[in-house]
């Protein structure tokens, strides 16, 4: 089945107890025992919940994979997979990335002797001069957050393959519609579904996918012990949301391309990233890596922080606030807001400057959204 199909239908056939079409929310903490010994495929819904269940069977066709763990959020998952290391242990990341991926490698892992070396995105090369005897993963994002630099997923995971490291890839700017980790060689797939998954700003989730059934058993046992799982309800929310993924990031895309275009001509922008644009220098990585180049699209305004101060609270469309994949179309200021727990000086060194807006293009009709970055910018 192509991918729009497998979004409707992957796990989620009928009820059979009911033959309702749409899976049911199973709001129930415990399951009845048919007697000692003889346990049923649902005990207890920290471990297990069959809304969840049909989530997991989703997400997981959706990555190409096999094995689909659902976590209260992008964080937990995260955490989930940072529990497979031990102390002592090193990471590779790339530098630009979601201020608390950032937080959770300095402040969390570090009290665990976990370490995180930060190489630049787009070097190659430079992945492998970071590894040490201790390197047991690379931590990728792409596209990154917030500049939209793309990591070639393949040449990386070759580095990562022959020196048997895991490679864990964080999805969500790209969504499993445009870019499918798993298949170009990661070993994770993280994706926060809160995000374009949901698609509707309603609910908080995050979700990690592997083909590998070792590794599928040993996230299975952190998200179980960790109790971070997504109530029924929240999985049904996220479940509702995917259905019409395919739909939605077709306009997100065709939405933010138009933007980008717009923006990139305007004489109080500085610079524009969006791997659509024949100008970006990962312009040809993201049509050989990815399937469409997203809804995501960050510009630099000419001027100062005052001035960013002004634009920002003009807009009447697009939104000032965290988040992104929403349906909405949203702004939001990644020196303040995302990427604050970075210091002053790194967020300055990595291109993070207080000039930068990071815009989430939603699917409202264009020559809206156009008009409102016409009249913020006049």
């Amino acid at each position: 089945m192509k991918f729009a199909t497998r979004a409707i239908h992957a796990g989620q056939e009928p009820d059979p107890a009911t033959g309702a079409v749409m899976p049911p929310i199973y709001q129930t903490s415990t399951f009845t025992q048919a007697g000692l010994g003889e346990q049923k495929s649902f005990v207890y819904s920290r471990v297990d919940n069959p809304t969840r269940h049909a989530l997991e069977e989703c997400l997981a066709s959706l990555e190409n994979g096999t094995y689909a763990l659902a976590f209260a959020s992008a964080m937990a998952a995260e955490s989930a997979v940072m529990g497979l290391l031990s102390a002592g242990d090193h990471i590779v990341a790339c530098d630009d990335l979601y201020g608390d991926t950032y937080r959770i490698f300095e402040r969390a892992q570090r009290r665990y002797q976990i370490e995180t070396s930060y190489v630049s995105a787009r070097s190659i090369a430079d992945y492998e001069h970071a590894l040490r005897p201790t390197t047991r993963m690379i931590w990728l994002e792409t596209p990154t957050n917030p500049l939209l630099h793309l990591v070639d997923i393949q040449a990386v995971a070759q580095i990562a393959h022959h020196h048997k490291l895991l490679l864990v890839v964080d999805n969500t700017f790209a969504s499993p519609y445009f870019q499918q980790p798993l298949s170009l060689g990661a070993d994770i797939v993280i994706e926060s579904t809160t995000k374009y998954l949901s698609g509707h700003s309603d609910v908080i989730g995050g979700a990690a996918v592997t083909n590998n059934e070792k590794l599928s058993r040993a996230l299975k046992s952190q998200q179980i012990l960790a109790g971070a799982v997504p109530g029924p309800f929240d999985a049904w929310l996220i479940l509702r949301g995917i259905k019409t993924l395919a739909l939605r990031m077709r306009q997100h895309e065709e939405n933010a391309r138009v933007v980008a275009e717009y923006l990139s001509t305007h004489p109080r922008v500085e610079q524009v990233y969006y791997p659509g644009l024949s100008s970006h220098p990962d312009h040809e990585l993201a049509k050989r890596q990815m399937s469409g180049f997203g809804g995501m699209v960050s510009f630099q305004l000419k001027g100062g922080l005052a001035d960013v101060e002004r634009v920002v609270q003009r807009f009447k469309i697009f939104t000032l606030a965290v988040s992104l994949g929403g349906i909405e179309s949203l702004v939001s200021h990644p020196s303040s807001m995302t990427h604050i727990s970075m210091p002053s000086e790194l967020r300055e060194a990595r291109g993070l400057r207080e000039t930068l807006l990071r815009l989430s293009v939603g699917i409202e009709d264009c020559e809206d959204l156009l008009a409102d970055l016409e009249q913020v910018l006049a």
